[in-house]
């Protein structure tokens, strides 16, 4: 074992045996049956007392359900302060599609979209602004204008600049599970066995963060729904096994909203996919996910907020 992996090691091993003062927190809180709370901005998202809603707002042409809707800046600060009103818990920022075939964007034009976004939001709402990026500078650049989280579907993989962005800024952090890239990820999937490969990698990618100096109570954890998972098998497995996941003892986040999986199985268009999303979002819920990411944050608070009350019965 190198030194290096020795410090990471009896850094971990304080924080998970209580010694430390966050340590103490964060195991009274899993031995309660949800994660530790986590603080996003100002606002501390207690996982014992309800689940949370994150909003989708794509600054984007090309989005897989509402490309272009919202790629004009004032749209879409418009339609940030309606999610908050509608009780969105957190707002996630993207400008570069993800979608299954998307083609990446250069630096410039994703900062371009996403900065005067952000930054018009962060002055206009008191909801806690995620940027939802693979790119360090990005992210630098959404932090220094309000944004509160970074979300990296990529787990800190595509940048290696991208762990001290993180480390840096201080916020929480999402890591998630994908096959390859957006432009490849649907094209070559193959699992030893689909749960063991994405808690392996998930647990892979939170001690690299760790390693890095991220604290382990600004960790959440995706599977990543639709991010290289087969849409026959693959992503309804990992809703009806997300406990497994949630062994890993961070918050985990599922974003199930309006993708491929609920449309093949309804033979419903991206438009008409709500109804199979709040199933999605229930069962995600009750079988511990901790955040929800979503397109339409009215019904689905309504729908959260039966599935939590049975939860907590």
């Amino acid at each position: 074992m190198s030194a290096r992996q020795w410090r990471v090691d009896e850094r971990a091993k304080q924080f998970y045996s209580g010694s430390s003062t966050t340590g103490k927190r964060f195991m009274t809180e899993i031995k309660s049956g949800f994660p530790p709370a986590i603080t996003i901005g100002n606002k501390v998202l207690d996982f014992s007392k309800r689940s949370y809603l994150m909003g989708i707002l794509n600054v984007t042409p090309d989005s897989f359900s509402d490309g272009a809707d919202y790629f004009d800046p004032e749209a879409a600060v418009r339609h940030g302060m309606q999610m908050a009103e509608c009780g969105a818990d957190i707002i996630d920022v993207g400008g570069e599609s993800t979608r299954p075939g998307a083609d990446p964007v250069c630096l410039a034009e994703e900062i371009r979209r996403v900065v005067p976004v952000i930054k018009a939001l962060a002055q206009k709402i008191d909801v806690p602004i995620s940027i939802d990026t693979t790119k360090a500078d990005v992210a630098v650049r959404a932090v220094d204008a309000g944004a509160r989280m970074i979300n990296d579907i990529s787990a800190l993989r595509f940048d290696p600049d991208m762990a001290a962005a993180v480390k840096s800024s201080g916020v929480p952090v999402v890591l998630m599970h994908m096959l390859g890239r957006p432009k490849n990820m649907q094209k070559h999937i193959r699992y030893e066995s689909l749960m063991d490969d994405i808690c392996l990698f998930l647990k892979d990618r939170v001690d690299f963060a760790v390693e890095n100096d991220i604290e382990p109570g600004r960790i959440i954890v995706d599977p990543g729904i639709g991010f290289g998972k087969s849409v026959e098998n693959d992503n309804f497995e990992i809703l009806k096994k997300l406990n497994r996941v949630c062994l890993l003892g961070y918050p985990v986040l599922v974003g199930a909203s309006r993708k491929a999986f609920i449309g093949q199985l309804l033979n419903a268009d991206v438009s008409d996919r709500d109804i199979g999303t709040l199933a999605a979002v229930s069962i995600s819920v009750h079988n511990g996910a901790n955040i929800v990411r979503v397109h339409d944050v009215s019904r689905m608070k309504l729908a959260l907020r039966v599935a939590d009350r049975i939860l907590r019965a």
